[in-house]
């Protein structure tokens, strides 16, 4: 009797690790939208062409690790390879949660920390460009290659964030938008006439 009740709770414990790791937030709960970023912030993007500049990135890296400024390691809380050390601190490899980080919400999480967390501000220690090379460096955890396009609010190749679309291209539909009730497309123009030839 006491070993069938042993093997009970032995796989109700087994039931129990299973389901916390199928959250697939790695012990950080289930994966929901962050908060929009107050005004403060809603209208700050990634600087034009740094998604796309190793350079960058790579200062990026240098302050993640703590290299460029000793008084700021993120490292030392999300690990140098993205994977948490300290219990609290977000994964940057679970790209089913980072991907619903638009740049401006991630930009303001370092900006002025996480309420009731120990993320602490950091815009008394890093400049704007240095908190958004973090930005760079931070999301090749789990979006590699990506980059945020405030116009389609979406992480999208980063070679694309900001490309006019190509022509002859229908408008994107509205974020959540009911494609019955978008506005119709605009009918394309009428090709121009030939030129008459003159004598």
């Amino acid at each position: 009797m006491r070993q069938t009740a042993f093997y009970q709770m032995a796989a109700m414990v087994g039931l129990s690790f299973a389901a916390m790791s199928c959250t697939g937030g790695g012990g950080e709960g289930p994966i929901v939208p962050p908060p929009p970023a107050p005004a403060e912030y809603a209208d700050k993007h990634m600087p034009a062409g740094w998604w796309a500049d190793e350079s960058k990135v790579e200062e990026g890296r240098k302050l993640f690790i703590g290299e460029t400024n000793p008084d700021v390691n993120c490292a030392s809380c999300h690990g140098k390879d993205g994977k948490p050390v300290k219990a609290g601190a977000r994964d940057f490899r679970v790209g089913e949660r980072m991907k619903l980080y638009s740049d401006s919400v991630w930009f303001w999480r370092i900006s002025e920390g996480v309420p009731n967390t120990k993320m602490k501000a950091w815009k008394t220690k890093l400049s704007e460009e240095d908190r958004w090379k973090l930005v760079a460096f931070e999301r090749n955890f789990s979006l590699s290659g990506k980059g945020w396009d405030p116009a389609k609010n979406a992480w999208v190749a980063a070679a694309e964030v900001g490309a006019a679309p190509a022509a002859g291209a229908a408008p994107e539909a509205p974020a959540g938008g009911d494609s019955a009730t978008a506005p119709a497309a605009e009918p394309a123009a009428a090709p121009a006439a030939p030129a008459a030839e003159g004598k």
